[in-house]
């Protein structure tokens, strides 16, 4: 007898420090398939009513990634333009263009919350600089003036929720040296 009060004695014990030892084990939540979307992005430019260009860029973009975290799908195009500094060797090369990223995340009744980040960068005309005097040369040919480039930039972030096939326009801003007026629309679809 003294045996199996012992025993049953253990086992509660056991039971009362270890109570994940018979508990079943839960079942993990499935995860959410990933939904492939396509995202058409368009930044158009106008002078008064005057449309003066549209650059239209497509991602393609993983919506409920199972990996850690959800990815942003990326376009980065554009130069590098030369700019003088004003020093010895003075020239400093400016990336221009146009960085898109972009994320999705689905939620109920069929939306996706979209994460945009959209950063353009252009030249608009020139500025000419004086540049010092070259050695050796007379003081009337030794003065050369060199192009100097101006520099513009739009950025927004931004999110927002959409549902297939939506349209949105979703910011406009006016450049304030030259007027012109952008506006960034974007479109999702979900690809089948």
């Amino acid at each position: 007898m003294p045996t199996a009060r012992f025993l049953i004695a253990a086992l509660t014990l056991t039971a009362l420090v270890c109570p994940n030892l018979f508990a079943q084990e839960k079942p993990k939540p499935e995860p959410k398939p990933s939904t492939l979307l396509k995202l058409q992005v368009v930044i158009s430019e106008t002078e008064g009513e005057k449309k003066v260009g549209s650059l239209p860029y497509t991602l393609f973009l993983t919506a409920d990634f199972s990996g850690p975290g959800s990815p942003y799908s990326q376009i980065r195009i554009g130069s590098r333009i030369p700019a003088y500094t004003g020093k010895e060797n003075g020239m400093q090369y400016l990336d221009v263009g146009t960085k898109i990223d972009a994320r999705a995340q689905s939620q109920e009744n069929g939306l996706f919350d979209v994460v945009l980040n959209v950063d353009r960068s252009w030249v608009d005309g020139e500025v000419l600089i004086p540049m010092d005097k070259l050695e050796g040369h007379s003081s009337e040919q030794s003065t050369i003036q060199f192009k100097q480039p101006i520099l513009h930039e739009f950025r927004t972030g931004l999110t927002f929720k959409m549902r297939d096939g939506q349209t949105v326009q979703s910011t406009q801003a006016a450049d304030p040296v030259s007027g012109r007026v952008l506006t960034l629309s974007v479109t999702m679809n979900v690809v089948k």
